[in-house]
């Protein structure tokens, strides 16, 4: 048999299905951890600063906390939930994938 590999992806969502936290919103929140900027995190993910900003807001107001604490003079940096989440999130995909790839494992070998 060929050598086969798994690919998974998480996305973490509501009762409607609209995503709260994925890949894409975890890069919004780690780009902003290392820029301390929603204006230069929307141009390195090639994203408009609308686009980045409005799926920051969905998720804050679905999770009613405040996930990112901007100010004109210091920039932007995630609060202390907003690190939370993003911690939770990464905990959460590292452990899907293990489990993932240890399935895949067991039924394709």
């Amino acid at each position: 048999m060929a050598n086969l590999r798994l690919r998974s992806r998480q996305w973490v969502v509501d009762d409607q299905g609209d995503i709260i936290i994925g890949e894409g919103r975890a890069e919004i929140l780690e780009t902003i951890q290392k820029t301390g900027s929603i204006n230069q995190t929307a141009k390195i993910m090639r994203m408009s600063y609308k686009g980045v900003w409005s799926k920051i807001k969905v998720t804050e107001d679905y999770l009613k906390i405040k996930l990112v604490a901007t100010d004109k003079k210091r920039g932007s940096e995630l609060t202390r939930e907003g690190k939370e989440l993003l911690e939770k999130y990464n905990l959460l995909k590292e452990r899907c994938l293990k489990a993932d790839d240890e399935l895949f494992k067991e039924i394709f070998d």
